[in-house]
């Protein structure tokens, strides 16, 4: 599916006029490289610049070894420490092994590299791309694409001036079993499709209250930690887990990371948009939720409701991070409801449709990882971006659906979580709303006590990108960026 269609293309003209606008703030130490990649008229294989590796990363490592096309020549890490495994796993694999840079900006500014597969914090995703595009690289970066709204259109942007491939990695897009569901719906065998649900019920444990009860901690000695920081604000870490004091745990804080919403979440949000066939950014969206069952140093939600309106369309969300049972089948997944049946899809790479009586009348299957990875490289050969099964342009929709449930959660008004307020007319939502609240009492939280947010209704203009009538939650659409890293708005 071509996402930029004449239609979207004149409702977006806005967004992407100003893209020349950009490239004023690539860091001067970088030497721009306007010449096409070589990647373009080169017969030999594509060489690729992992950056990220402890953990993600190492998907990207085993994705491009595995590929014909491809050769892993450069691995980036700012912190040395975690690199050991995929040097290796290349070395063993091609023979050699590859070179290793800990900054960033040396990568992109190396003209031998074709590839920037970006597996770091959420916080660095926008920013890296950039560069790289910039430089004429093609860049494969994982989910979500963006750290906030604005990010993801400066990236889709870049990408169309410069006509750079970039994909993100919502794997499930490429999976056989996923693609043959999503027909499924398209075609109209449930009838119009009403409502999509997506489900992020994930584990979370406490990750502990250090931070809170004895400060500041220091970051691994192997570690740059500045560049680590990058464009979010320098901070001296406050948490310490079994994963160290940065390692994953940034997830949970709200200058790295976006909540599982955002993190495992957005994978689902992806196809539950995917399922509905939209592609711009709904009418409206609120949120409520909490973190419940445990006081740690964590600031994201782990309970969580969303709610998007996509008239007549509805498309509700929700994670849970407590201990939970499966909803029609699915806990990390997607439900949509049509008016002659429904499909579950409990994975990312396949699931079951049934008639409105719950009897099933189809199956699909299949997938894996590789796909989307052969897909990209297929992409950076033929230079067709709408071959992508995942272009940029996709995930920033996907990726700002987050956002901006994110925004309204963090704008909401403290209250115990039980309390009698209204959140919803429509009966799907006060469904879900009364589910949570008895999810949460199974988890033993006094729901007439504890305190959660409501976050205020916010209407989106789709055109724009922007919300109405609500200056506090446009602060949020975009960040400050620390000097040296800026990231200019392209508006």
């Amino acid at each position: 599916m071509e996402l930029l269609h004449r239609r979207e293309f004149v409702q977006r003209t806005a967004l992407l006029a100003g893209a020349a606008a950009v490239l004023r703030d690539v860091p001067a130490r970088l030497p721009a490289v306007r010449a096409e990649s070589r990647a373009v008229a080169r017969a030999d294989k594509l060489r690729v610049a992992v950056v990220g590796v402890r953990g993600r990363g190492m998907s990207h490592v085993h994705g491009f070894l595995k590929n014909p096309e491809t050769e892993v020549t450069v691995i980036c890490d700012c912190d040395e420490g975690v690199i050991a495994n995929a040097m290796r796993t290349v070395e063993k694999a091609q023979g050699k092994p590859p070179r290793f840079e800990k900054d960033i900006r040396r990568v992109v500014a190396d003209k031998e590299v074709d590839i920037v597969a970006i597996a770091t914090p959420n916080h660095w995703h926008a920013l890296m791309a950039v560069w790289a595009m910039e430089h004429g690289k093609d860049v494969y970066v994982e989910k979500p694409a963006s750290h906030n709204v604005r990010e993801g259109a400066i990236m889709t942007a870049v990408a169309r001036r410069t006509g750079r491939i970039c994909q993100v990695g919502t794997q499930s897009r490429s999976n056989p079993g996923m693609r043959q569901a999503i027909e499924y719906l398209h075609s109209g065998k449930i009838g119009k499709v009403e409502l999509a649900i997506g489900l992020c019920y994930k584990l979370r444990p406490s990750i502990g209250d250090v931070g809170r009860r004895e400060g500041e901690q220091k970051p691994p000695a192997t570690m740059d930690y500045d560049l680590w920081c990058g464009p979010a604000p320098y901070k001296l870490p406050r948490r310490r887990t079994k994963n160290g004091t940065v390692h994953y745990d940034w997830h949970w804080f709200w200058d790295y990371g976006n909540g599982d919403l955002g993190n495992q979440g957005v994978h689902e949000m992806d196809k539950a948009r995917w399922g509905l066939n939209k592609n711009t950014l709904p009418r409206s969206v609120f949120s409520i939720g909490g973190r419940f069952g445990y006081i740690d140093d964590g600031e994201t939600a782990n309970t969580q409701l969303c709610v998007f309106d996509y008239e007549p369309q509805l498309l509700v969300f929700e994670v849970r991070g407590l201990p939970t049972k499966d909803y029609k089948g699915a806990k990390v997944g997607n439900i949509w409801v049509g008016t002659e049946g429904y499909v579950v899809c409990p994975n990312y790479s396949g699931g079951i449709a049934y008639d409105p009586k719950g009897r099933e009348v189809a199956r699909f299957s299949g997938g894996s990882d590789q796909y989307h990875f052969d897909n990209f490289v297929q992409a950076v050969r033929t230079r067709k971006y709408q071959t992508l099964h995942a272009d940029i342009a996709e995930g920033h929709l996907s990726a700002a659906l987050c956002h901006l449930a994110n925004i309204s959660y963090r704008l909401g008004v403290e209250a115990p979580i039980g309390s009698p307020r209204s959140v919803s007319e429509q009966k799907i939502v006060q469904e879900f709303t009364a589910a949570m609240l008895e999810h949460l009492r199974e988890n033993k939280v006094d729901v007439e006590k504890t305190i959660g947010r409501f976050g205020p209704l916010l209407t989106i203009d789709p055109k724009t990108e922007r919300i109405v009538g609500n200056d506090a939650a446009n602060a949020l659409l975009f960040r400050e960026y620390r000097k040296g890293f800026e990231l200019k708005d392209i508006s």
